[in-house]
């Protein structure tokens, strides 16, 4: 630079601008720069106003204010300068055109933070879209670009996605990185066919060299999928960690995910968590959500139920439907959190509000146990009438429940039957619900044989209930023919996997007086099985059992235990034995000939 060029700039506005240019392509620091560019400002050249309100913006040789940057913008604009135009719309989308406080980066486009960004502050569409329109209209690719964004993006009122869709090609068209990428997520919409999903693919690539942080991690998103590419997951993988280096909140939970997974990459659980929980604490719901189901099923370490409700809860503050689901079935159990119900529902309220199927099942639950207010009866039966209608079984067979117990509505049992035998088609609970309303008359004409029929299906399919119901049929021959070992068989079945009731008519079956062999070895078994569970008839049972020895062993301390027990449950029969066992003397037992009340295995399923 010469003696006569420093010397020309002093004088001339237009020779400090050019003379500012040389200085900042020779990498000179800002603070020798700026006063060169306010010379020029100062005389109303637009760039120059424009350099300095880049400067102000970026704090480069000047103290960073957001206001005296938007100000001179704004003179710049005023005077038809494009670059000013993009880059006040872009502050204006962001909510940074009039308030001070915040900053742009340094560097990249005017477009650009709409791409790399979630964040949106008040923004103010209508300016935006002035000054975007402006620039547009003049050539600017920028300008196009985000004008086509808020024509997309904006409030309602101002959408025109075919109006966007070709501001994006013309920004596209012109070399516009963002231009690019808003463009392939305009023709992805209408994406129908292999053609259409390579163009998606091409320009969304074209984006993405230039390293575009969205594009990185949507082009990792099609390499993922094979979306208009060839499928090739470490290709994804790479494009995934190069998102997340910069700042790609999806793209660090996909990056952590594969790293987890070891999908395209090898294995690193430890730095795959590490990427997940930085895009937690960034503030994507999904990767919260991951994190706290990482800690709720435990891997190499046991499950910690309290980390996991920490990251659910941000993942459901967030928005994050399945999150408020798991948070309120941790409130439900008290894993990690104290037992409160009310939350519990609070939770899978929200859940059930954003559409949730089962976290609204889990609330009408929750309603039929006294809990929630009355408008979650309300809530719940409106949910569920409203996807019963729409052909949602799931959905019908709740519908049914809230009708036959008056959850939100009176009690209709007509109703009910319709919906229940409605989702019958399709929905286990609903086979077994539809024949107990056919056994029992309710809402329809009682019919046995179809109720039996019905109870059939659900117990075929694995229903422990209808496994225990259907055995009852057969045992009183209710609906069709007496079978009293393959009613054992099948109250056996349904005891094996835990059904308490299925335990005591077990037991009961056992212990003579029906059609099968009697064996109180088995009966006294089943009977401490259900006994264990809480079930006060076995209580009573056992407590006989031991108390004269039937089936071997006589335990007059462990028959009282459990007689006190069932007598504490409401079975006052066992007061009488209980008498007894207080006046009786030890004597020799012969178990064959002691005589016992009989249990019936029907006093347990109800049919």
């Amino acid at each position: 630079m010469s003696v006569l060029d420093r010397l020309t700039a002093l004088v001339s506005p237009a020779a400090a601008l050019r003379l500012a240019g040389v200085l900042v392509a020779e990498g000179k620091p800002p603070r020798r720069i700026f006063p060169l560019y306010a010379r020029a400002a100062r005389a109303k050249l637009p760039e120059a106003e424009y350099r300095v309100g880049r400067c102000y913006l970026e704090g480069a040789g000047v103290p960073l204010s957001r206001q005296e940057g938007v100000r001179w913008l704004e003179r710049a604009a005023g005077q038809g300068y494009l670059e000013a135009q993009a880059l006040l719309a872009a502050l204006y989308i962001h909510g940074l055109g009039s308030r001070p406080g915040a900053d742009v980066p340094p560097g990249a486009r005017p477009a650009s933070r709409l791409f790399a960004s979630n964040a949106t502050n008040d923004p103010d569409f209508v300016t935006a879209s002035r000054w975007a329109r402006m620039a547009a209209e003049g050539g600017s690719a920028d300008g196009q670009a985000v004008l086509a964004y808020i024509l997309t993006s904006g409030p309602e009122a101002m959408r025109d996605l075919d109006q966007a869709h070709r501001w994006y090609e013309r920004s596209a068209d012109a070399g516009c990185p963002q231009g690019m990428l808003g463009y392939a997520l305009s023709l992805a919409r209408d994406a129908k066919d292999d053609a259409a999903h390579r163009k998606v693919a091409d320009y969304m690539s074209r984006a993405a060299e230039a390293e575009l942080p969205t594009a990185l991690y949507l082009m990792g998103v099609l390499h993922d999928r094979g979306v208009g590419v060839a499928r090739d997951v470490a290709t994804a993988a790479q494009l995934y960690r190069r998102a997340a280096e910069k700042g790609n909140r999806s793209g660090q939970a996909r990056w952590g995910l594969m790293l987890m997974e070891g999908r395209g990459v090898d294995a690193n659980p430890d730095e795959g968590e590490s990427w997940l929980r930085r895009a937690a604490l960034g503030g994507d719901p999904e990767a919260a959500a991951l994190v706290g189901d990482l800690y709720a099923k435990g891997g190499r370490l046991p499950p910690n139920y309290a980390e996991a409700a920490l990251w659910f809860r941000r993942a459901a503050d967030a928005g994050h439907r399945a999150s408020a689901r798991a948070l309120g079935l941790l409130y439900l159990t008290g894993a990690g959190v104290p037992p409160d119900p009310e939350e519990a529902a609070r939770w899978f309220r929200i859940s059930g509000e954003a559409g949730d199927r089962q976290a609204q099942a889990d609330l009408a639950n929750l309603v039929l146990k006294g809990v929630g207010g009355a408008d979650d009866l309300l809530r719940t039966r409106q949910w569920f009438e409203q996807a019963a209608a729409a052909g949602d079984l799931v959905a019908a067979f709740n519908y049914g429940v809230c009708l036959a117990q008056g959850v939100g509505v009176l009690r209709d049992e007509k109703r009910a039957a319709y919906w229940l035998r409605r989702a019958a088609d399709g929905v286990v609970n609903a086979q077994y619900w539809y024949g107990r309303v056919l056994a029992e008359g309710r809402g329809v004409e009682r019919d046995p044989e179809e109720a039996r029929a019905w109870i059939a299906r659900a117990a075929d399919n694995g229903m422990l209930d209808a496994q225990a119901a259907l055995a009852e049929m057969m045992l009183n021959g209710t609906g069709g023919a007496r079978d009293h070992p393959a009613a054992l068989a099948l109250f056996e079945k349904a005891a094996a996997k835990g059904h308490v009731g299925s335990m005591f008519a077990a037991g009961a079956m056992c212990g003579g007086g029906h059609d099968v062999p009697t064996d109180r070895v088995s009966a006294q078994r089943w009977f401490q099985a259900a006994a264990e569970r809480g079930h006060a008839l076995a209580q009573m049972m056992l407590g006989r059992y031991l108390a004269r020895g039937l089936a071997g062993e006589r335990d007059p301390e462990k028959a009282r235990h459990w007689l006190r027990l069932a007598l504490a449950q409401g079975q006052t029969e066992a007061a009488g034995d209980l008498a007894g066992l207080a006046q009786s003397q030890p004597q020799p037992q012969q178990p064959q000939q002691q005589p016992v009340a009989p249990a019936t295995p029907s006093q347990v399923v109800g049919l």
